[in-house]
């Protein structure tokens, strides 16, 4: 191995962190407070060889640096940082292993799991007070050396689409395309796939404005799943925070990224990443080090305060990001930018949204995290959606983030799930219908900030919701005891599939209910991917190992309704989008509600405790006088297994047109008079809207 000798290096600069190609050649520039000294292995084309070594020159600000002339894009690379070994001091540098640097844009190759991962000896009493000799470099990925002039985005213009006019669509991209028969081949299973016309036609012809995108940062496959025979699907394990997963790279690379999201822009769709800036792959004291554990563990992770050894796990994954370090913190936002920035996305969803907001005596909303996106002149324009929950204490903050965020509300999952199995959760299920505003009516928040969702990516389909009572998981290896166990699911006669017409026929209809429920709330609906065509994974409500059929879109041999089910969905989407009275944008925009029991009467205080068949009137004078646009609706709702008369509320002009209703039986266009009540079907919904 040369030491060097081919290669010069100079001082460079230490303003610009990571590796970054000026024409002439690559300044390198690496944050470790900690760290003794930092040398830049360089490697040939294939990954597989080092051929030099060379000490960076110079260190300010806490930033290690040097300047290499000739080096071109396409370059591998990477680092070993010195310091002390001293965990009981939160200190893990091993210059054995070959390190990622976290601001790389582009991983060549995998990790190939090898004890020489480890800083210490795995087999030594000790554990990680003990050190390991062994060089990692070999099963290592590499860092690549991109060109940032190399994409012409020319004219691109991003979509802007309101937030209260937002449809968000949750989605993977293997999991989307793998299956796909419309797709050639070569480009199934690849950010040119998703980004393909068949597929962005699909999404469009939903009337999705968004779509999610389930992580896309560099990622590992964890040791214990390949030695089952699985793979991490979802992708939450990031350890590249600007480099997108090389495992959906189509036979552009990671130019097909960028012309996912051109093609999308172009349909006037945006895209949205869910980012997991909570923890890293490394693990807790026991993990590999990969990258930020052996560049400045100190800094990068929060250790216990009286036992730096130990990781706190707020995340639940072994380790926690320090957000309060003002280094970390700007490498997420360094790392946010450059999404926005060179990749034109539209907006993040914040997995675990609240380790982002901790500092060291707990959640803060006006933490450092919140308080440098809201001055961000670029990332405080983005949709911004927080997950607001983790597990260490004080982690649970539905309705706690500051304004301009949106947030995951898991408060409306499970009360809309509740009320279809019958529940008499009636109150709060008005709540979550017209926004949540005991959540997030304060500090100048809007109805848009509830995310509603009835499923995600993370428990049953909607299919599976009303197919199984209990998770089947079975297939993930873990004895069925992973995933969640309070699914608020029924299944109606039978486990699972069946032939029996009766339980079939209640499952669609509550399927019809759930989505009617979602796209007519206020607030921003999320469709999870395949719900419009009756999705299934057989039960398993955590797909998070299934890289497999299980859990990829099927385009063929689909479930007799699915067809039926889509066009059903497209309605429910095309109708909110056409009626401002199905979106509201603001809590003081005059809107007048009133709530109806089933004998045409207002619902009294007493009786929101004695069932669950309600009636809502939503009206709205000050609407544009166009005959498209709605100025009244009535919705009613039935839980319960029975029809109910429901005597229609007759006020003001022009009485009831049925507009839509998810009944078996029941037909739209027919118009209500006072004489008559209307049959509400059991387990449906119906919509009204003057003639």
């Amino acid at each position: 191995m040369s030491q060097g000798t081919r290669f010069e290096i100079t001082a460079g600069h230490g303003e610009q962190l990571g590796a970054n190609y000026d024409g002439q050649g690559v300044n390198f520039a690496l944050f470790s407070a900690c760290a003794e000294r930092v040398e830049l292995c360089l490697f040939d084309p294939s990954g597989e060889n080092e051929i030099a070594r060379l000490e960076l020159p110079e260190y300010t600000h806490e930033v290690w640096h040097g300047y290499v002339p000739g080096l071109k894009p396409g370059t591998l690379y990477g680092y070993r940082v010195y310091g002390p070994y001293d965990p009981e001091n939160g200190h893990r540098f091993n210059p054995n292993k070959l390190l990622l640097d976290p601001y790389a844009r582009e991983l060549a190759g995998d990790v190939r799991w090898n004890e020489a991962h480890f800083a210490y000896d795995l087999h030594h009493e000790d554990k990680d007070l003990t050190f390991d000799e062994r060089d990692s470099a070999p099963f290592t990925p590499k860092c690549r050396v991109i060109d940032p002039n190399e994409f012409d985005w020319q004219d691109h213009q991003r979509p802007t689409i309101p937030w209260p006019q937002a449809v968000v669509y949750e989605t993977h991209v293997k999991g989307f395309t793998q299956l796909n028969p419309a797709l050639p081949p070569a480009l199934r299973g690849t950010y040119d796939g998703m980004g393909h016309k068949a597929s962005v036609d699909y999404i469009k012809s939903l009337g999705v404005t968004s779509v999610e995108l389930l992580p896309v940062h560099w990622f590992p496959d964890d040791q214990h799943l390949l030695d089952k025979g699985l793979k991490n699907f979802w992708g939450y394990n990031s350890l590249g925070f600007f480099a997108p997963a090389s495992r959906y790279f189509g036979p552009r690379g990671i130019q097909g990224f960028r012309d996912m999201v051109r093609a999308y822009h172009d349909a006037g769709i945006e895209v949205i990443l869910d980012v997991v800036y909570n923890h890293t792959a490394e693990g807790n004291e026991l993990g590999p080090t990969l990258s930020f554990k052996g560049i400045d563990n100190f800094s990068y992770y929060r250790t216990l305060p009286d036992q730096h050894r130990y990781y706190i796990n707020d995340t639940g994954t072994g380790n926690t990001v320090n957000t309060s370090h003002p280094r970390v913190l700007q490498m997420i936002m360094d790392s946010l930018r450059y999404w926005a920035e060179s990749m034109h996305v539209d907006g993040f969803r914040f997995d675990l949204g609240t380790i982002l907001g901790r500092e060291p005596d707990g959640f803060d909303p006006r933490g450092g995290f919140f308080d440098a996106m809201r001055q961000d002149p670029l990332l405080s324009r983005l949709k911004l959606i927080g997950e607001p929950w983790d597990i260490g204490p004080g982690g649970y903050q539905v309705g706690s983030f500051p304004p301009g965020w949106a947030e995951w509300n898991d408060k409306y999952r499970d009360t809309v799930r509740e009320y279809w199995k019958g529940d008499n959760v009636t109150s709060d299920f008005a709540a979550r219908l017209l926004g949540s505003g005991d959540l997030y009516d304060r500090f100048g928040r809007r109805p848009w900030a509830s995310v509603n969702f009835i499923t995600a990516h993370d428990g049953f389909t909607l299919n599976d919701l009303v197919s199984y009572n209990d998770k089947h998981n079975d297939a993930n290896g873990e004895d069925n005891n992973d995933g969640h166990n309070d699914n608020r699911s029924y299944n109606y006669g039978a486990e699972g599939p069946t032939d029996d017409d009766d339980i079939v026929a209640v499952r669609e209809r509550q399927k019809r209910n759930f989505l009617a429920t979602l796209f007519f709330s206020h607030g921003t609906p999320m469709l999870l991917a395949g719900d419009e065509s009756g999705r299934s994974q057989l039960g398993n409500n955590n797909g998070y190992c299934q890289d497999s059929e299980l859990s990829w879109l099927h385009w063929d041999n689909l479930p007799a309704s699915a067809d039926a089910l889509r066009d059903f969905t497209r309605h429910l989407i095309a109708l909110r989008a056409a009626q401002p009275l199905l979106r509201r944008e603001s809590w003081r925009d005059g809107l007048d509600i009133k709530w109806f029991n089933a004998g045409g009467g207002l619902q009294q205080d007493e009786q929101w405790d004695e069932g669950s068949t309600i009636g809502v009137y939503l009206g709205r004078a000050d609407l544009q006088p166009d005959p498209g646009i709605w100025h009244d609706v009535l919705m009613l709702f039935n839980p319960f297994e029975g029809s109910v008369p429901f005597q229609i509320p007759q006020f003001g002009e022009g009485g009831w047109l049925l507009e839509l209703s998810t009944g078996d039986h029941t037909q739209s266009g027919q118009a209500i008079t006072k004489e008559k009540d209307f049959e509400l079907e059991g387990r449906s919904f119906a919509l009204f809207r003057r003639p």
